[in-house]
């Protein structure tokens, strides 16, 4: 009697595992915006999914633009945080990867005036005739050379990367490295389609120049 009982509950445990791995398997075949709609109804492991399939990806968006791996590390996970804590505000009539990176952006762009404003200290000092000014000073703390992958050839990417301006930066990365369509970039970045384009051949001209003896740049056809 005992073993019969055994083998029903060992063929009830098998049974709800095969479930689940269906259950996975379907999820892992859903395109995003389904795994969105199945994490609004309250489906967790659609979340984790998608965190699967946008964490490198946006980490190398955020490096890229940013130039400091523990900073883009916790702004991934603040990204995600995000994703969880507003998933009902996602509608479906925006792609998901849209809806992401402009999360994202936004708190990479903030990151950077923040960081900004860090790397010009103000300190205030009185002249001979005791009149109060400011003298800015640069900030040494910040260096994302410190934070470049081990291999030379990159170290020399983000080096070029971070000599271009944040603006043309972001959207360069956002076309030739995360291969983003250029609506889906002006979506992202609130900028029109005209001048998306524009700051993509200006940043791309720009990289290329900082580049060209150390890392071969392919025009796009």
């Amino acid at each position: 009697m005992a073993k019969d009982k055994a083998q029903v509950v060992t063929k009830k445990t098998t049974s709800k595992d095969k479930s689940a791995f269906n259950q996975h398997e379907a999820l892992q075949e859903m395109s995003d915006e389904d795994l969105m709609s199945q994490f609004q109804a309250g489906t967790v492991e659609a979340f984790n999914i998608l965190v699967e399939r946008y964490s490198d990806r946006l980490m190398q968006y955020l490096y890229r633009f940013l130039g400091d791996k523990k900073r883009c590390e916790d702004l991934l996970q603040e990204t995600f945080l995000r994703v969880h804590r507003n998933r009902h505000s996602y509608r479906r009539i925006a792609k998901f990867s849209t809806w992401l990176y402009t999360i994202a952006g936004n708190l990479a762009r903030s990151e950077y005036r923040k960081r900004k404003r860090r790397r010009m200290q103000s300190i205030q000092s009185v002249n001979r005739d005791n009149e109060e000014y400011e003298m800015e000073i640069p900030d040494e703390s910040f260096s994302p050379d410190k934070h470049a992958e081990s291999t030379i050839q990159d170290h020399y990417i983000q080096e070029a990367m971070n000599e271009i301006p944040p603006a043309f930066r972001e959207v360069v990365v956002l076309r030739d490295i995360q291969q983003l369509a250029y609506d889906e970039i002006a979506e992202i970045t609130g900028l029109p389609m005209g001048t998306v384009k524009s700051r993509i051949n200006r940043g791309r001209t720009k990289l290329q120049a900082l580049l060209e003896d150390v890392y071969p740049f392919q025009e796009e056809e």
